[in-house]
Parts: C-alpha cells; structure tokens; sequence
C-alpha cells in the first residue's frame, strides 16, 4: 500500500492543500484564504487545522499520514527550520517545523522547502519533467523563479539561494527591480516584464495595443499573434532574453530537461517554439542537443504536490 502524504503551498493570497499518495496521485485537495493579516499565530494555527481536514476529507486517519510537507515563498534555514524571511506572509525568523510539530505531534514528520523548489520537484515528480532526474523548473509569473535539482534532490546551495534565476543580471542599464539592482531577469521576462514594456511602447507608437483599456500578458500574446508589430517585439526580447538566460545556465548545469511553467507559460506554444529558438542560439550545440524544454504540466497542483513529496524525494 502507498504511503500518504499532505502537501501545502502557503501563499501571499491563499494557501492550497492537498491529500497525495507516493505516487503523486491527488486524492483530496481543497485551498483557503491565508489571513495572513490575522498574524503569525493565527496562521500557523489554520494549517494545522487545514492539515488535519485535509486528511479526514480524503477519507483518512492521521495517524496513517506518513508526513506533512509545506512549500513557502521564504528564505529557509533548512538546517534548523527556520523561515528567515517571508515577506508577503509577514513572516520573520519563524520557526516553521517546530511550531507545526507542537500542532500536529511530535511524531509527525515535516519538512519545509521554498515554493518554487517544491512546484519543480511536483513536475519532476509527476508532470512535465517526469523522468528525468537533472531538471531546471523555471516559474513565470509577477517574477521570476527558479528551482534546480540533480539526481532528483533540489539543490539549495551554500545558504538556500541556489535557483534564484530572476536575479541574475541580464541588461545593467535596464529597469530596477523589486530586489533593488538593475536589469535583473525578471524585469523584462515576467509578467511584469512584459506589461512594464508594452506601456512604455504604446505611449509613442502605432499598436494596436492603444485599444486595451488594461494591459496583460495574455493580451500582449493575443496581439502579437495577430501580427502586431510592437507586440511581436515585446514578447520576442522577453523570450530571447529568456532563452539567453537559460542558455547560459544550460552551459553551466547541463540539466536533462527545463520545465517552464508560471502565468506566462500559459501562451503554450507561442513561448516554447520561440524559447527552444533562442536557447538554441545561445548554447553550445552539444547543450542543446542534450536539453529538452517543455512545459509544465500540474498547474496550481504542482507546489502541493511537491511539497507532499519532499520527503520521499529528499
């Protein structure tokens, strides 16, 4: 029989929670408003409870559970548990498994990762890059990010930064980024990216652009594929810039697969012919040869089900 795991993937809005089996099969899931404004108190008390119902909703005992994982948008000391930082939880220096071990019993196992890491290690695991154990998961959403694993296990560097994609340094004279530097990945290939460059174009050029009342990345796909000439510029740099990021970790890392998902991913084919096109004229050939990329395939139950498996995984 397999064992039984619950997955949560804590964010800023809400938190998503899932019954899975070793398999990464879903037997229950279920998401709920974060409250994180009620405090740090009050939150970690609605994922215990969240936990516990999670399994009575999947039809099981807790006391069959074999672990609880949790996936966080934080800076994490793994060693001691500790979520250093998470800034849109309102969280500072909590620590995370010790407080949902005292909720839960000491007799449960639990295990923490970043969001991101968790969402890579769910399409590893059982979506778009199932199969392969060296895999680079890249997230396009608000940001940029990034989570990286080799023989399987997610790689968390010297202190937990491995992965942090978003930030790497693509144009020095470039916009200024949530982080503070300049030109970092994230400003010109997320979400916000790409929108922050279609306002800026739509001000002095001909587009057909002019005639959204609000701009999306959605929107800026759908006219560049209508034949939008400022459109097609604005999301070509985005993916070139993109693809040259992605090459030069390739020449790095060499991982098997890179799997892209987030909000942006969500253009499908129109990002993935043009991203595998830029990757291509970056990276050596023997990189490219070696490398698939693809998109992600579980959605929102990526975080939740990596976060479930963290601990058969590593």
């Amino acid at each position: 029989m397999m064992r039984k795991w619950i997955g949560l993937d804590v964010g800023g809005t809400t938190i998503k929670g899932a019954a899975v089996l070793e398999d990464g099969t879903i037997v229950y899931k279920e998401e709920r408003p974060t409250e994180s404004e009620q405090g740090t108190e009050h939150m970690l008390n609605r994922m215990a409870e969240f936990t516990r119902d999670l399994a009575s909703l999947a039809g099981w005992s807790f006391d069959d559970v074999a672990g609880v994982g949790v996936g966080v948008p934080a800076f994490i000391d793994f060693e001691t548990g500790f979520v250093e930082r998470a800034v849109n939880l309102g969280w500072y220096d909590v620590a995370l498994v010790d407080e949902l071990k005292k909720r839960l019993g000491d007799h449960v196992p639990v295990a923490i990762e970043n969001d991101a890491n968790a969402a890579g290690l769910g399409e590893t695991w059982a979506g778009g890059g199932k199969g392969f154990a060296d895999a680079l998961f890249v997230t396009l959403g608000t940001g940029v990010g990034g989570g990286l694993l080799v023989d399987g296990k997610i790689v968390h560097g010297a202190n937990g930064m491995a992965g942090e994609i978003g930030h790497i340094t693509i144009d020095p004279n470039g916009r200024r980024c949530n982080c503070g530097r300049i030109g970092c990945l994230e400003t010109i290939s997320s979400a916000t990216g790409i929108v922050a460059a279609a306002q800026e174009r739509v001000a002095g050029e001909s587009t057909t652009l002019k005639n959204e009342e609000t701009l999306s990345t959605r929107v800026v796909f759908e006219h560049a594929e209508r034949g939008d000439r400022v459109a097609q510029e604005v999301v070509s740099y985005a993916i070139d810039r993109l693809g040259f990021a992605l090459a030069n970790i390739g020449c790095t890392l060499n991982p098997q697969v890179i799997v892209v998902g987030g909000g942006v991913a969500a253009a499908g084919e129109a990002l993935l012919n043009q991203l595998k096109d830029a990757f291509a004229r970056y990276a050596l050939p023997r990189v490219t040869a070696g490398t698939a990329i693809r998109l992600a395939e579980l959605g929102n139950d990526a975080g939740v089900i990596g976060a479930a498996l963290l601990q058969v995984r590593n």
